[in-house]
């Protein structure tokens, strides 16, 4: 397993993740320059998936990428990472993998409380939330505006949800797992794609599986390259990102970020 030794520092004039702004994230939203609205996928089996995307403001086709909301459903937080992302020039889409699950068939703003939408998450399937995300690669596929490169990305439940669609499926480019658990190791020869974890050191209920899986994705040739970034825990982006973030969880996040837009311009 690879270690941050050094922090890299984005280049200046770049809308950086690791910025503490006084803003709430809704507000960031609000004043962001680039383009952002909600559309409505359909799945195969008729399944609507609110979603958020947000396009970047470049003259040429851009990369997609899938952002996996955490237990918390489809947050402001999630959809501000979308936002960045478009900074960084890509079209990032946000599905809201709670659609027509809340009361009255709303998504995740239709619950009343937050343990009401942790419980639900949890009882989703595996196979629903394939589902929904193959309608949303191919939605972004579809899109004038991509390339028709798709990447996925998700965090806490939706970095374990990354790393299950990406055995499930063979068409996405590549697979960012921010602290989020693997999959069953006779599972891991089953992914097509590079698998890149982004995982704080003190973290161990995740990272206790990293080695085993490691040596599974070794022995059947499957790209599979952790990093553990030191002085931070669980969730360190959301943290990192947040006012009153630490220094260690300030340098996390600029130096996972830097790498994660790395490895996407190179798809």
């Amino acid at each position: 397993m690879l270690n941050t030794l050094t922090i890299c520092i984005i280049a200046t004039g770049v809308l950086l993740a690791g910025h503490v702004n006084a803003d709430t994230p809704k507000a960031e939203l609000e004043k962001s320059p680039r383009h952002g609205e909600w559309v409505k996928i359909t799945a195969a089996d008729g399944h609507v998936i609110n979603t958020f995307v947000v396009y970047p403001e470049v003259k040429d086709s851009a990369t997609a990428i899938i952002v996996i909301h955490e237990i918390f459903g489809l947050t402001d937080w999630i959809r501000l990472v979308a936002d960045r992302l478009a900074a960084e020039g890509f079209v990032a889409l946000c599905p809201d993998l709670l659609s027509g699950m809340g009361p009255d068939g709303g998504g995740t703003d239709s619950f009343a409380s937050g343990d009401d939408v942790r419980r639900t998450i949890r009882e989703l399937s595996d196979a629903r939330v394939h589902a929904d995300l193959d309608a949303v690669q191919k939605y972004a596929r579809g899109l004038p505006a991509t390339n028709e490169k798709v990447a996925v990305s998700g965090f806490c439940w939706g970095g374990k949800q990354t790393f299950s669609y990406a055995v499930h499926s063979d068409e996405v480019a590549s697979s960012f797992v921010f602290y989020g658990s693997a999959p069953p190791v006779e599972d891991v020869p089953k992914v097509s794609a590079p698998v890149y974890g982004f995982y704080g050191e003190s973290d161990n209920r995740i990272n206790a599986t990293i080695d085993e899986t490691k040596a599974a994705a070794d022995a059947a040739k499957v790209t599979y390259e952790p990093v553990i970034y030191e002085g931070v825990g669980h969730a360190f982006l959301r943290r990192g990102m947040a006012e009153d973030a630490n220094d260690a969880q300030k340098a996390a996040v600029k130096t996972a970020w830097e790498r994660w837009v790395s490895l996407l311009r190179r798809l």
